[in-house]
């Protein structure tokens, strides 16, 4: 039976104290314990808690969640287990995609890798080779292409496509860290990375091959300001290289440059390039 979230975040807070405490490792697990870390994966896999939530208009991480991820790390010994007639060694089974057809969500064989304590909604399609971490929530409708990681508690909001090739980063430490976060309605071209708690807002084009990261600017021409950590909802977005101030070295002849991110405002030609094939979720 499935645990209220009072009360499962209860136990997963008792349970990571004890950790921190007494140095708790797999040995050490009782019966209520091993059933507190599978609720928990569970629970996430129901789309019950998420890791991180939008509280007043900013993403925060959920805490305890990220120590519920942490704690099926280091409560559970590496095993040897099966997939596909091939052995391989992990602390965590893959999830259980016999729910994934009921809801109309398509999985290709050879090489679709869902790990366990994953949600994926419905009407989503994943191709091969992908890979969706522990954590990691996929929305209704979204489409996750050949070659894409989602990493461990990365946020994927509904109506959105990956396009190939895509990185998703993952955040698991420290756990007050937001994960990245995609919003609804967003189109990632091919190529794209996006990594270390970014933001990108919802219904946002962004080009081939553009790397999102709080280290590169957004140089933003609607509001006319340079933002780092986030992408406004509704910019079309691409590279470009700007100059750096390394180039002023005696090592440099020339100049030398640096990425950056430019957002400006959605056309229509943009939007009709990026438009669903509701076709492909009939």
């Amino acid at each position: 039976m499935s645990r209220s979230y009072d009360s499962l975040e209860a136990d997963v807070e008792d349970l990571w104290e004890r950790v921190q405490a007494d140095g708790l490792g797999p040995a050490d697990l009782d019966s209520a314990d091993a059933d507190t870390i599978d609720a928990f994966l569970a629970a996430i896999e129901a789309g019950e808690v998420r890791a991180a939530e939008k509280r007043d208009g900013e993403w925060e991480a959920v805490e305890w969640v990220k120590r519920g991820v942490l704690l099926n790390f280091s409560l559970r010994e590496t095993e040897p287990r099966e997939y596909g007639g091939v052995t391989y060694h992990d602390v965590l089974p893959l999830r259980d995609t016999a729910d994934l057809g009921e809801r109309g969500t398509r999985n290709t064989p050879d090489g679709t890798t869902i790990r366990r304590g994953a949600y994926v909604g419905s009407d989503a399609i994943l191709m091969s080779p992908a890979f969706v971490n522990i954590g990691a929530h996929v929305g209704d409708g979204t489409l996750v292409d050949s070659c894409d990681t989602v990493g461990s508690c990365a946020q994927i909001g509904d109506g959105v496509k990956l396009g190939a090739n895509t990185l998703i980063g993952g955040v698991l430490e420290p756990v007050e860290d937001a994960p990245v976060v995609v919003e609804d309605g967003v189109s990632l071209g091919a190529g794209c990375r996006v990594t270390s708690g970014f933001v990108v807002g919802e219904n946002s084009v962004v080009g081939e091959n553009t790397l999102l990261t709080p280290r590169i600017p957004v140089y933003d021409l609607v509001e006319e300001e340079v933002i780092y950590g986030h992408l406004p909802p509704e910019r079309r977005a691409f590279t470009r290289f700007v100059e750096s101030s390394i180039g002023d070295h005696d090592l440099f002849d020339g100049g030398a440059y640096k990425p950056a991110v430019v957002a400006t405002d959605l056309e229509a030609s943009t939007l009709e390039a990026s438009q669903r094939e509701e076709a492909l979720r009939e």
